[in-house]
C-alpha cells in the first residue's frame, strides 16, 4: 500500500532497487546502502543478504503478475538504475499500471524516462540528513522535475522549525506541487509529525501526508 504522498492508501506494489548516492543520516531504507552503519541504525548492512541481481525481464514479469494498478519504484536512488529501469517500466505501463518513482531530486531523470508517463515524486533532502547543500540540491536537476507534469516534491520534516528551509528551497527553485512528511519511524512519531505540522503547512496553502504503513504496521519492511 503506497503510505506517502498524492497516492496515499492505494493498492501498490513496490520495486525496491539498492544503491544511493546520498548517505543521509536518519534513512528509513539504510538497508539498501549502508554497508558500514554510518546511518543512525549503526547497523552494518550485508549487500549479500539485501540485493537481489534480477534481468529486466524477471522484475517486469513478477511486477505484473501482482496485478495492482500501481507500481511504485522506490531505493536506494532508482534514477541511479534508470536505463535498466526503462524497459520496466515500459512493460507495467504496457499492461494497464501507472508508474511512480521515488528519487531525491539530485539525478535528472533521462528524456525517455520523463516521455514514459511515469510520475516523480521528488524528495529534496534538508541540512538534517547531514549531507552539504551542494550534493543534496541540484538546481538543474530539480528545474528538470519541475517540467514534468505530475511531479510533486515530498519534504520530510522533524520540527516545524524545518519549513522555514523548505520555503527557501522551494522558493530558490521556483517548485511547485509541495507535500510536507514529518519524520518518523512510529505510529506516534507520525502522529505527533501531523497535528504540530498540520495549521503550518495548512497556513502556507502547501499539502500534508503521513505515513500511512507505519500508522498502521509500524516499523516493518515489505507491507
Amino acid at each position: 500500500m503506497q503510505g506517502e504522498g498524492p497516492s496515499t492508501g492505494r493498492s501498490c506494489c513496490f520495486l525496491r532497487l539498492g544503491g544511493c548516492n546520498l548517505t543521509c543520516s536518519w534513512c528509513d531504507t539504510p538497508y539498501t546502502w549502508d554497508w558500514t552503519g554510518r546511518s543512525e541504525s549503526g547497523v552494518a548492512h550485508r549487500p549479500a543478504d539485501e540485493l537481489h541481481p534480477m534481468t529486466a525481464e524477471e522484475v517486469s514479469a513478477r511486477l505484473v503478475a501482482f496485478g495492482t494498478g500501481l507500481v511504485v519504484v522506490s531505493g536506494g536512488e532508482p534514477l541511479n538504475q534508470q536505463s535498466r529501469l526503462l524497459p520496466v517500466v515500459d512493460a507495467v505501463r504496457a499492461a494497464g499500471a501507472e508508474v511512480e518513482i521515488e528519487t531525491n531530486g539530485t539525478v535528472a531523470p533521462a528524456p525517455e524516462l520523463s516521455a514514459a508517463g511515469v510520475r516523480f515524486n521528488v524528495s529534496p533532502k534538508l541540512a538534517h540528513s547531514g549531507i552539504a547543500a551542494e550534493r543534496r540540491l541540484v538546481p538543474e536537476t530539480l528545474k528538470a522535475f519541475n517540467a514534468v507534469a505530475g511531479t510533486c516534491f515530498k519534504f520530510v520534516c522533524s520540527r516545524t522549525d524545518d519549513l522555514a528551509e523548505v520555503e527557501q528551497v522551494v522558493r530558490d527553485h521556483a517548485l511547485e506541487n509541495i507535500w510536507i512528511m514529518p519524520r518518523g519511524q512510529s505510529p506516534e512519531e507520525i502522529t505527533d509529525g501531523l497535528r504540530a505540522l498540520a495549521d503550518p503547512v495548512s497556513a502556507r496553502r502547501w499539502n500534508l501526508t503521513g505515513r500511512l504503513h507505519v500508522t498502521l504496521w509500524g516499523n516493518q519492511r515489505g507491507v
